[in-house]
């Protein structure tokens, strides 16, 4: 008998992963996603947040209101382009399936992980009814994009309007080889920053006539890679800076050039807060700048700017027994595996969640996120399914 709710995590991912919704395209997913949950009982908001400089990007939060505590949901509906389309053995929006696999941009990040997390929940509504407490979906279409006018904007509104969360899972494809292998209870901090340092122009051949700026900027970097910032904590890898680009916008080689710049990111963990790290940054650049060994007979400081991209991303790490210990029970029960606690990787939209509630991640095998032929396994959607179901009836016992 077919049910008259979403309890199918496959049909559910079918419906999602054909509406082409690629930052910050809505592409009919958060209407989708809407039909789907209104007949559980949830209420419905889409929310559009704008920003001068930025596409308006349609959000949504749904909730399904009981007495006892609040879990949130979170996730993104909007997907990275597919690249070239016709290397795709199946078309990137037509969720095809081959092998036991459904193919389809989002399949993994995460579309998938939305699927499974719909289907629990409408199980338990059709077994249950109702469970005993509150569970919210805030879903955004700016995850893959600025994240300017998703997660952070929708989480502010919802405050606004006096919503209060005990847990949030953010549905992110965590797990390295197969289901069960991970759960993310923190992440590392991430900054980006731009070197500028200004020169001289000049002919190759007359160099005491120009001042070149590579020189400088070989200098700055290399302090900015050694020493070690540190050699990792007990909960995060080591702090790590990689030089991301160097350019002077010269073809021309006999001519000095006037400017030279670069790019770098740095990861970085609880050793640092994002105001002691960029300041040692600021200390290990002031202090190269008096080094001569590269620029001889220049007695004066390399004349650099430092420039900071964007708002840092801020360390954190999770500390609740209720939700980590509930989730991994969940996952042992279903999987058999016992899932490692990890850290590792890059941001997500964690980062803001964790202001407002403590927060995990846990979703899909992510080996083919962002990939030509993105791709799941059905199984695996079946197994998510069963373990986010697990979790919601043993927290809200």
């Amino acid at each position: 008998m077919t049910s008259r709710f979403p309890t199918d995590p496959a049909a559910n991912l079918a419906t999602l992963i054909r509406c082409p919704s690629v930052t910050p395209a809505e592409g009919g997913a958060l209407t989708a996603l809407d039909a789907m949950l209104r007949p559980m009982g949830f209420s419905i908001d889409r929310p559009v947040f704008t920003e001068d400089g930025t596409p308006d990007i349609e959000n949504l939060y749904a909730r399904l209101s009981g007495n006892g505590p609040h879990l949130m949901f979170a996730g993104h509906t909007d997907v990275v382009p597919v690249g070239d389309e016709q290397a795709w053995t199946h078309p990137p929006f037509s969720a095809a399936i081959a092998n036991g696999e459904m193919f389809g941009r989002g399949a993994v990040d995460m579309k998938g992980g939305i699927a499974c997390f719909v289907a629990a929940v409408a199980r338990h509504v059709e077994a249950h009814g109702a469970l005993k407490g509150s569970v919210s979906l805030l879903i955004t279409g700016d995850e893959e994009g600025p994240s300017i006018n998703g997660t952070s904007k929708l989480l502010e509104w919802a405050t606004a309007r006096g919503e209060t969360w005990d847990a949030a899972i953010v549905g992110e494809p965590t797990n390295p080889n197969a289901l069960g292998d991970m759960i993310k209870i923190g992440r590392r901090g991430s900054i980006s920053g731009d070197i500028i340092v200004q020169g001289k122009q000049g002919h190759a051949a007359y160099p005491h006539l120009a001042d070149n700026p590579v020189r400088g900027l070989v200098t700055l970097v290399d302090a900015l890679l050694a020493p070690a910032f540190d050699e990792g904590t007990t909960d995060f890898q080591a702090t790590n800076l990689e030089v991301t680009t160097m350019d002077v916008g010269n073809r021309a080689t006999n001519v000095i050039p006037a400017k030279a710049t670069a790019s770098f990111n740095i990861r970085f963990n609880d050793t640092w807060t994002a105001e002691t790290l960029q300041a040692e940054i600021h200390n290990r650049l002031d202090r190269a700048a008096t080094r001569k060994k590269l620029r001889p007979g220049r007695s004066e400081k390399i004349a650099f700017d430092l420039i900071w991209r964007d708002r840092p991303s801020h360390v954190f790490l999770t500390r609740d027994d209720k939700l980590i210990e509930g989730l991994t029970g969940s996952v042992e029960a279903v999987t058999g595996r016992r899932p490692a606690l990890s850290t590792s990787g890059g941001t997500s939209d964690a980062r803001y969640i964790k202001d407002y509630c403590p927060v995990v991640e846990f979703g899909l095998v992510g080996q083919t996120m962002h990939m030509v032929d993105e791709r799941v396994a059905l199984a695996d959607l079946e197994t998510l399914t069963q373990i986010y179901r697990k979790f919601l009836e043993d927290w809200f016992k």
